[in-house]
């Protein structure tokens, strides 16, 4: 893996500072796009403020062969990383080694969705600083909902008979392959997400509070057979291996009627280029009928220090930085980003640029976290087993009843008495 190394330092004040006081660090930005356009501009600026010089660490794209990269790294101790970008299932992952940022925040976290910073607290060390939060939510067509005499849906119920209704209308007008409902159905992080979202929409849990498996239960079971009844139906069947950006490139071209996506996808579907152009709404996901709730998977990154770098109080200095107000305001304005703080989600800039993040507050307050606090280091192979579920479920492979039994008996067995 080569890093791709940008010069971001102001020399003249690199110089004043004296050698000895410039630090020279490496972060590790999201691989491609406006995040890592984003990640190298405001380091850029943290930098020629400070005097130091940053590089910057090209990662994959897959999130599973990014924390695959950083465990290697750590397992050799290597200071070839200084600040990380994190998913917010990784710090339980990586709390042996990430370093405590308590000392260096100056109570900045209270800024944050206490339920953001509770994740990224373990053992009482706060081991890294949100970045952006994310939520799950539902896209859908404004003007097709109108065509057709319909509302925003409530339930999954009342999803899929809209989307069944627009979809027979679309294809009897001529478009032949236009779908109801796209979604992550590929196997992998995220369909546990989408799995969650379905199962706790039902009023079911994979895991309880203290870490108890719960998931072989009926909600999981209506949940599961709530989502194979949709691929060939109203999904298209290659929503087996559709990812984000495989959904939103349907949904963006005029060719689905609801999108399950996380809150990027918004600003990109407003874009000049967007067949969709001002027809999309935004809402929470729907409950799992009458007696559900709405239920949004926790997601977001966050910025981390490795416990290895050399230059630990520059580093956390970054840190600080680019999860700051101002940093997050600019993102929500321009990119749509999520912002981890409540008092953005009432700014007039931010509600101006993203009309439906004021209705995302009470979404974030009220997502569900992936059980990974409390399942640590083993919370890889807890998810793994959660997707093939869900996936087995939907391609036919396995009834529902059958795979929550298994995925049951398959998380004991990770646990083996405890995470």
């Amino acid at each position: 893996m080569k890093a791709l190394h940008y010069f971001l330092g102001a020399a003249g004040l690199a110089a004043t500072l004296g050698a000895a006081q410039a630090a020279t660090l490496t972060i590790s930005c999201a691989s491609v796009g406006v995040d890592f356009e984003n990640c190298k501009r405001y380091s850029a600026q943290w930098a020629a403020k400070t005097g130091h010089t940053v590089n910057i660490f090209t990662m994959p794209s897959s999130s599973t062969d990014i924390l695959s990269l950083f465990r290697q790294m750590f397992a050799a101790k290597s200071a070839d990383l200084d600040v990380l970008n994190i998913d917010v299932v990784w710090p339980g992952v990586l709390k042996d080694h990430l370093l405590d940022l308590k000392p260096y925040s100056k109570g900045a976290e209270a800024e944050h969705f206490p339920a953001i910073v509770a994740n990224n607290t373990v053992d009482g060390k706060l081991l890294a600083m949100p970045n952006m939060s994310d939520a799950g939510m539902l896209f859908y067509r404004k003007d097709l909902l109108q065509k057709y005499g319909l509302q925003p849906p409530e339930t999954w119920q009342d999803m899929a008979a809209a989307a069944r209704k627009i979809q027979d209308g679309e294809r009897a007008a001529g478009a032949a392959d236009f779908q109801g409902f796209v979604f992550q159905g590929k196997a992998y992080e995220g369909l546990s997400c989408n799995a969650l979202e379905w199962i706790s929409s039902f009023g079911g849990q994979v895991l309880d509070a203290q870490g108890k498996v719960t998931v072989n239960s009926p909600a999981t079971v209506q949940a599961l057979k709530m989502a194979a009844s949709w691929p060939g139906s109203i999904a298209p069947k290659g929503v087996l291996n559709y990812a984000e950006e495989d959904a939103r490139g349907v949904f963006q071209n005029g060719k689905a009627a609801f999108m399950r996506n996380w809150p990027y996808a918004w600003s990109l579907s407003q874009n000049a280029d967007s067949a969709v152009k001002g027809k999309v709404g935004v809402a929470p996901l729907p409950r799992g009928g009458g007696e559900g709730q709405h239920a949004a998977a926790l997601g977001g990154w966050q910025w981390a220090v490795s416990k290895y770098s050399r230059n630990p109080e520059a580093a956390a200095d970054l840190v600080m930085y680019l999860s700051s107000r101002e940093i997050q305001k600019e993102r929500a304005v321009k990119y749509s980003f999520n912002p981890t703080m409540p008092a953005l989600y009432k700014d007039k800039d931010v509600l101006a640029a993203n009309p439906f993040m004021a209705d995302m507050y009470e979404v974030l307050v009220n997502a569900v976290p992936r059980p990974s606090t409390v399942t640590g280091a083993k919370y890889p192979e807890v998810s793994q087993a959660l997707w093939n579920a869900a996936h087995e479920v939907m391609s036919g492979q396995s009834s529902a009843e059958d795979a929550a039994k298994r995925l049951d008996g398959r998380l004991n067995q990770i646990r083996r008495g405890k995470w």
